[in-house]
């Protein structure tokens, strides 16, 4: 299958260039939060001449508890990702978990990303991909890498081929993921940009009661063992403090973590693709 390049803006993403980092908060805090991890990104990709896509979620609706936080909701989200757009320059990815969500998103989004609990959602898939914009698809934990054609199919199904794929693990029995590399290898097959999801991959789901653990020690080798493969790019999610996360904290990385695991996950990524 002949590669595909995907533009968005002036980055050019595909599974032969050089990896893109997708890297944000879980979820939106709050403004101030969101401007520090935006900025600190920022300084350090610049620093290491990697290509950042920022993102983060307005609402995140697939949670465990109905006590989780979910963040400020669609509204005052939108303006603050809107704001890190303009004030960093950077193209923006968040997720939609319904139809009545992607026209607004899209206002601001570079990228509509389709949660992997709803990939198979086929009326969000064609609301995503009707609006022209990059769609993310993380693949569920529950489908197999060779299931991701049909979601592919629903998407150009609407002349829309700006497409990624997102590896983020796949259950394993109860309350645990597990990451087969052939995944990554699989989705590659079908020519688009592949992304490996580093942080979900090590979740625990439900492994605290009533939200999700995880394992972040694994990051960075299951991130290098991805890069591996000759892949596009890597998803993380950040936080400058992540045992205080309000979502995603415990398989979240640190900011001040993060320079030295790109360095090395860069160093990878060279090695493969020259």
């Amino acid at each position: 299958m002949k590669e595909k390049v995907l533009k968005i803006g002036g980055l050019k993403i595909s599974n032969s260039s050089e990896f893109v980092l997708i890297a944000g908060p879980c979820v939106i805090e709050s403004e101030k939060t969101t401007f520090k991890i935006a900025e600190a990104l920022t300084t350090i990709t610049e620093k290491l001449d990697i290509p950042l896509i920022f993102k983060a979620s307005y609402d995140k609706a697939n949670r465990s508890s109905v006590s989780s936080y979910r963040g400020p909701g669609i509204e005052s989200g939108l303006k603050i990702l809107s704001s890190v757009k303009k004030e960093f320059k950077l193209p923006i990815l968040t997720d939609v978990h319904g139809v009545d969500e992607v026209e607004r998103a899209s206002w601001v989004a570079d990228i509509l990303q389709v949660p992997a609990y709803l990939c198979r959602q086929t009326d969000l898939v064609l609301a995503c991909a009707k609006t022209g914009l990059a769609v993310n698809v993380k693949k569920g934990q529950f489908i197999s890498p060779y299931d991701i054609k049909n979601i592919i199919g629903k998407i150009e199904s609407r002349g829309n081929r700006n497409i990624m794929l997102t590896e983020r693990g796949a259950m394993f029995g109860y309350n645990n993921l597990v990451t087969d590399i052939r995944s990554l290898v699989i989705m590659k097959d079908t020519g688009y940009p592949v992304i490996f999801d580093a942080t979900h991959s090590v979740q625990i789901p439900g492994g605290l009661g009533a939200c999700s653990g995880g394992e972040r020690r694994f990051v960075e080798p299951l991130a290098k063992a991805s890069l591996s493969t000759g892949i596009a790019g890597v998803f993380m999610e950040v936080h400058p403090n992540p045992e205080k996360a309000l979502s995603d904290g415990a398989n979240s990385i640190a900011l001040s973590q993060l320079q030295g695991l790109l360095s090395r996950l860069k160093e990878i990524d060279n090695t493969v693709k020259k």
